[in-house]
């Protein structure tokens, strides 16, 4: 009987304190979750202020002019005049070819047109006497009209005589080959001594033409329609020319030419943009980043890039309520440049949002501002909040 008793109460036992525990278990959880504490986090205003708009695109420097010059005549290369990686101007002398074949076909050409001269003239006064002998019938007719056609045959080789001239003249000029365009020297690829024919194709020298100079860029075909609606107003655009880090401007240029197709194989459009490049920071065959200013738009809302978090809905951010608590605000975002975010939809000016420290955060958190990280210790924002408004 005793044993009965003694087993009822240990059963009675394990039942109180297995449901006593589980009681105090729930309480102590719900006093944990009351009490959480606020999150720390860095803040940032939604600040207003004009933000250009700029496409980017990948381009590679082009010179606006290059020329391969090349001998017109054959002979000895007498005199190499410049010096590779000269600058020069057009009519500079860049080199002179053997002058004495051409001099020598000058001057027999000449020397053939006074002697036909010669002739012509003394033909022409026996035409003047065949005139008035004709008129007397002293001779026939035929001897007249034979003496004239003579005088009409040395006519021509007199004027023939002069364009054999010409002739030899411009090939002795071509002697001296002298720059078609203001530019620099390349490596010299033919030297003093060699001789060289008009039918070369490797040329004698390559002048590249550096300021101003083009800049070749390439800009998804979807940006078309927006470039349009400046271009077709007259207006002009201005291209800036940055370093391959993306942050250095070498030049500021102005958008010439968009090209009349679009590149089927990647939906690309080309464009071309003209700079002076007066400091010769850009150079044939670079390869630079293509910015393409379109607009600048005014009173336009800014935040931090990290205030920006990506999620299976979209682009979103943390707003900081009144209260210290945050509030999840989906946002849409037009561009990040330079650190910023151009908002278009989604936040005002002057709310608070959260810098950094999401991670942590869920709707409704409690935060407690501090100051962002290297800045100078402050006493945070919830300092200034009595006890029981932190709970």
């Amino acid at each position: 009987m005793w044993l009965w008793v003694v087993i009822a109460l240990v059963l009675l036992g394990g039942i109180w304190a297995y449901t006593h525990r589980g009681a105090s278990t729930t309480a102590a959880a719900g006093a944990s979750g009351a009490k959480s504490p606020p999150v720390p986090v860095v803040a940032g205003t939604v600040e207003q202020k004009e933000v250009p708009i700029y496409l980017d695109g990948l381009g590679t420097v082009q010179a606006l002019n290059t020329v391969t010059v090349r001998a017109r005549v054959d002979g000895q290369l007498e005199k190499v005049a410049y010096v590779e990686g000269q600058d020069v101007k057009v009519g500079d002398v860049l080199v002179v070819i053997d002058q004495a074949p051409y001099k020598a076909a000058l001057d027999q050409a000449q020397a053939k047109q006074n002697q036909d001269q010669a002739q012509l003239s003394n033909a022409k006064l026996d035409l003047t006497r065949y005139t008035d002998l004709v008129t007397k019938k002293v001779i026939s007719s035929q001897q007249f009209d034979t003496q004239k056609a003579l005088v009409d045959q040395l006519d021509a080789a007199v004027r023939n005589d002069g364009a054999a001239i010409e002739s030899a003249r411009v090939n002795l000029n071509y002697t001296t080959i002298v720059s078609p365009l203001e530019g620099r020297t390349g490596i010299r690829l033919v030297d003093q001594g060699n001789i060289v024919h008009a039918a070369d194709q490797n040329g004698l020298v390559v002048i590249t033409q550096l300021h101003p100079i083009s800049l070749i860029f390439t800009l998804p075909e979807q940006t078309l329609e927006d470039i349009h609606k400046h271009t077709t107003t007259g207006e002009v655009l201005t291209v800036l020319a940055v370093d391959r880090d993306n942050k250095t401007t070498l030049d500021e240029g102005k958008l010439t030419v968009i090209d009349n197709q679009i590149d089927t194989t990647t939906g690309t459009i080309r464009l071309k943009a003209t700079f002076q490049n007066p400091k010769l920071q850009l150079w044939p065959g670079q390869f630079i980043n293509a910015r393409l200013h379109l607009e600048t738009r005014p009173n336009s809302l800014v935040v931090p890039a990290s205030v920006v978090q990506r999620g299976p809905d979209g682009a979103y951010a943390f707003v900081i309520q009144d209260d210290l608590t945050v509030q999840i605000r989906p946002v849409k975002v037009a561009q990040i440049e330079n650190g910023e975010a151009l908002i278009d939809e989604g936040l005002a000016a002057g709310e608070k949002v959260v810098v950094d420290g999401q991670y942590k955060l869920q709707p409704g958190s409690k935060v407690i501002v501090g100051p962002p990280p290297g800045a100078s210790p402050a006493a945070p924002e919830s300092a200034h909040k009595q006890p029981s408004e932190l709970k």
